[in-house]
């Protein structure tokens, strides 16, 4: 840590004088936009490499921890049986556990990690401590051995001679047809049979964007019929994604970019450049997920700390503090400093390092600073002109009297810097150290060491 000083419910059904107090946006959202998630930080959980069992039961242990740490929505990556046939392998390797996305049952649980009765047992924990939990769901494709490619073949996209195609060069998975609607119906039910047995609150649900949109759209209104879902799209750019079928897509471009200024590849003007296109470009009732790492990150591309160096925290800290909700990998708040294998087994290391105070103030900000809640709740995103544009990032968000200014070194040298304007003058509390001060851009001289950061709250 570098610091320098040491849900709107559904509410159609209630009384026209509830609603009269809300904003036109906040009223527009209460037939889609789960309560809970306003100010909620989601915490994705990869069953097989959180414990050294991989199994429900086992994550199940850690519930405490992660409710002391603060996270509020778990999402569960793929809990299915998985493919045998056509089954991929690592690299130089004759055995493999397969790929989580290669689904065999939409309605079974992988025995590798315990037994539907475990996993609703953990969801059931889950909800008593105030968790929500989200199930990845796969609905672009299927693995070779599930029952619905010898029993519906015409579920599938077919060559001119009838051979059913994978999906892009993924040899162990066939491509579903969203053209034929009687497999929309039978995939709607399979995602209905978890939310009806197992209570769940949502989907995360991948490579969204080769799915029709009007699908999810169909999906999201019946899953509705019994519950508040929240949809968290693995996609980004598209707009029509996030107008009624999604509540939240993915940051990736944002990652990209952090990982280019870390690397001293491109530099924080284009930060906000893209946030700024953000802002204007998406749905002003859906939210962006930031993160510094994910699955996808770590497994194929590198670490958080192949990317981000001794900038992982300074990077972690934007992504709690842009407009946007912030994501936390397994392992992330110990310092996971390993690519986790994909289609072996790989425990994580939980005695790497402790980030956990780190996290936990943030966790703690995002929940109680309304300046910092999810799109549209939050604060808009303010830039404040600095003497070192090239490498300190700042600005400002505020929602009725809560503002919180941060100020970013994203560079690995010492940097002096001043603000300019004095639109964020005023008393703070350092979030991190708790010290009081004042901030006047008119005599601020402010060093912060490399990757160092300032996040103050007003008082």
């Amino acid at each position: 840590m570098r610091n320098i000083f040491s849900k709107l419910s559904f509410v159609a059904c209630l009384p026209l004088i509830f609603c009269s107090c809300k904003t036109k946006t906040e009223v527009a959202l209460t037939a889609r936009y789960p309560d809970w998630a306003k100010n909620a930080v989601i915490y994705e959980v990869n069953t097989r490499q959180f414990s050294p069992e991989g199994t429900f039961k086992a994550f199940e242990a850690s519930l405490p921890r992660l409710k002391e740490l603060g996270v509020d929505i778990l999402w569960f990556m793929p809990i299915y049986p998985i493919g045998e046939k056509n089954r991929k392998f690592p690299a130089g390797s004759t055995t493999s556990l397969g790929s989580y996305y290669s689904v065999r049952d939409y309605k079974g649980v992988n025995p590798e990690f315990g037994t539907e009765a475990d996993f609703k047992a953990a969801v059931t924990k889950a909800h008593e401590m105030g968790f929500k939990v989200i199930l990845d769901w796969v609905a672009n494709h299927s693995a070779w051995d599930n029952k619905w490619v010898s029993e519906h073949p015409e579920w599938y996209v077919q060559d001119s001679t009838g051979k059913i195609l994978s999906a892009f060069d993924w040899t162990d998975v066939a491509k579903l047809n969203y053209k034929n609607k009687d497999m929309r119906k039978a995939m709607i039910g399979s995602m209905k049979y978890w939310v009806d047995n197992c209570d769940i609150d949502g989907f995360r649900c991948d490579v969204a964007g080769e799915v029709p949109v009007d699908f999810w759209e169909e999906a999201h209104a019946e899953l509705e019929k019994t519950k508040i879902m929240f949809m968290l799209a693995e996609n980004e750019g598209t707009k029509d994604m996030c107008k009624t079928a999604f509540d939240m897509d993915y940051g990736w471009k944002m990652h990209s970019l952090m990982a280019k200024v870390a690397k001293g590849e491109d530099s924080v003007k284009s930060i906000i450049k893209l946030q700024q296109k953000i802002d204007s470009i998406l749905p002003k009732d859906a939210v962006r997920m930031y993160f510094i790492t994910n699955h996808d990150e770590n497994s194929w591309n590198g670490t958080a700390k192949e990317k981000f160096g001794e900038g992982e925290n300074a990077f972690a800290v934007l992504t709690y503090t842009l407009p946007g909700m912030p994501l936390i990998y397994n392992g992330q708040e110990a310092g996971l400093d390993k690519r986790l294998r994909f289609f072996a087994k790989d425990t994580i290391d939980w005695n790497h390092k402790d980030f956990s105070p780190f996290y936990k103030t943030l966790n703690a900000l995002k929940h109680e600073n309304e300046a910092l809640w999810n799109t549209p709740f939050g604060g808009s995103f303010v830039p404040l002109d600095n003497t070192q544009p090239r490498k300190v990032l700042s600005f400002m968000r505020e929602k009725g009297d809560n503002r919180v200014v941060v100020i970013l070194n994203l560079s690995p040298a010492k940097v002096t810097v001043n603000l300019k304007g004095s639109k964020a003058d005023g008393d703070y509390t350092d979030v991190f150290s708790k010290a009081e001060f004042t901030l006047n851009s008119s005599n601020l001289n402010l060093t912060l060491p490399a990757w160092g950061y300032w996040v103050m709250e007003a008082e």
